[in-house]
């Protein structure tokens, strides 16, 4: 039997995944496979990593004694399993739940897929709703831009094949161990945000095929840890993603992507002023402002 690992990043949220790894019970491994639950706490200090390891014994736990950050945590998370012989290694966000079939539809993919792959669920706002979170996205530095497919659309069944897509969310990612290996962890230089946008930018490049499985399903409690709209996100978002274009755009996409995307963030700032919205909105100038002065995301407060 092959191991799938389902790597669980827990920070100061542990009601978030005891209720994640009550849906993981019911989760179905794939023909062939056994599921393995990893949870990394991330250095929480709140009795999180105790509480885990008592109430669910079937989960390993792997207490960090300091907080990673996303990156850093997963990465923790990744080397672990590598060195506990998984042989596919799932990425999860501790605010989400599972459809039992969550793990068998994506290893499905990727197992009918010729070459190598990572694949990733359709992705709906917190139960009970079908309201679309994630239905594949798009990702080109050129342009510098990067955003979900089918974000806040009501599922009417307009996705049901299996297809590729141009980036994988972090939210949750499957890929086979030497798919990780080939292309490597998470890039831990990355403050917060766009580190899965990265990784599925160097896949790509790598010839992995990234897929997006409709039938694989999964619900996000999007903005568990944030405000949705603070300056605080909007701020890192924008700071996350200046790096990823600034590192992935070539040719004249070096070019190209920097007016592209001050002029999204532009058009942003005004829909959250529009919108009434105005913490989001101040997150964008000084977001912009320190990214020219090549300040650290990690030095301010915005």
């Amino acid at each position: 039997m092959k191991r799938l690992t389902l790597i669980v990043l827990n920070w100061k949220g542990l009601r978030d995944t005891r209720a994640l790894l009550g849906t993981l019970r019911l989760c179905r491994a794939p023909a062939g496979w056994t599921l393995h639950v990893l949870v990394v706490d991330n250095g929480s200090g709140d009795g999180s990593a105790e509480a885990i390891a008592t109430e669910f014994p079937a989960a390993e736990v792997l207490a960090l004694p300091e907080n990673l950050r996303f990156a850093g945590g997963n990465n923790a998370g990744l080397h672990h399993a590598i060195a506990g012989g998984a042989d596919a290694i799932m990425l999860l966000n501790n605010d989400t739940e599972a459809d039992p079939a969550l793990c068998e539809k994506l290893m499905q993919a990727i197992e009918q897929h010729e070459g190598p792959a990572a694949a990733a669920p359709l992705i709906y706002y917190a139960p009970p709703t079908s309201r679309i979170w994630y239905a594949g996205g798009r990702c080109v530095p050129a342009l510098g831009f990067s955003g979900h497919r089918g974000l806040r659309d009501e599922d009417h069944g307009q996705y049901r094949s299996v297809e590729t897509t141009g980036y994988l969310t972090g939210c949750c990612i499957l890929a086979r161990r030497e798919v990780w290996e080939r292309v490597g962890p998470l890039d831990e230089r990355y403050f917060i945000y766009a580190e899965d946008a990265d990784w599925s930018l160097r896949a790509r490049r790598l010839g992995v095929a990234l897929l997006f499985v409709p039938t694989a399903r999964l619900w996000h409690k999007v903005s568990s840890t944030t405000t949705e709209s603070s300056r605080w996100k909007t701020y890192q978002r924008l700071r996350a993603n200046w790096l990823l274009f600034s590192r992935h755009a070539q040719g004249l996409g070096r070019v190209t992507w920097l007016p592209g995307f001050v002029l999204q963030q532009l058009a942003l700032f005004a829909w959250f002023v529009l919108n009434g919205r105005l913490e989001g909105a101040r997150g964008i100038p000084r977001g912009l402002w320190d990214a020219l002065l090549g300040k650290s995301p990690a030095e301010v407060t915005p």
